[in-house]
């Protein structure tokens, strides 16, 4: 019987290392996220599955067209994916015909769906805060996004990490393309 109880606590000990393991890993390391929605496209898709690096910016800040994962303000267990567009201290502004300007200059980038039918705050020069971060959706007149007062400049504080590996659907696996 001794041997049998000693068995038994070895193996409860192990699944609760197991389990302690896991938690840290997702709760430090990676998460499962499902986008929802067609903000995104033609990038990522409505049922995609994709894991959510939450080291990299451990040790780096986010860059100019990162895809990023971060809570909407107004729902709790909601995560919005966008991408980085304005990075901290720059002016955002997008004129009449869906042009996005950085700091006066027209910002060349082929992630945009279609032409910007709404330019929505960022009509007028938008002046980004020292940890504030201006993001869209690829799909621009599909998204809610910074330009909108619903979601607005993203604080640094409350990026989640960065949308790294679709893993679902299968025919589609594999690193997501970034800056």
């Amino acid at each position: 019987m001794n041997k049998l109880l000693k068995k038994v606590l070895n193996i409860s000990i192990y699944i609760l290392v197991l389990l302690v393991l896991t938690y840290c890993a997702v709760l430090f390391l990676g998460q499962r996220i499902s986008v929802i929605g067609s903000s995104m496209e033609p990038t990522l898709s409505d049922g995609d599955n994709l894991i959510v690096d939450k080291i990299t910016y451990r040790f780096r800040e986010p860059k100019r067209f990162d895809i990023i994962v971060f809570p909407y303000q107004y729902a709790s267990n909601t995560y919005y994916i966008k991408r980085i567009i304005g990075l901290p201290g720059e002016k955002i502004r997008i004129d009449a015909e869906g042009r996005i300007y950085i700091n006066g200059e027209v910002l060349e980038e082929n992630y945009g769906k279609e032409v910007i039918a709404d330019a929505g705050l960022a009509a007028a020069e938008i002046i980004l805060g020292d940890d504030e971060y201006f993001v869209m959706g690829d799909n621009r007149n599909d998204s809610a996004d910074s330009r909108f007062l619903s979601v607005g400049n993203i604080k640094r504080e409350s990026i989640m990490g960065r949308a790294w590996l679709r893993i679902y659907p299968f025919k589609s696996f594999g690193i997501l393309k970034h800056a």
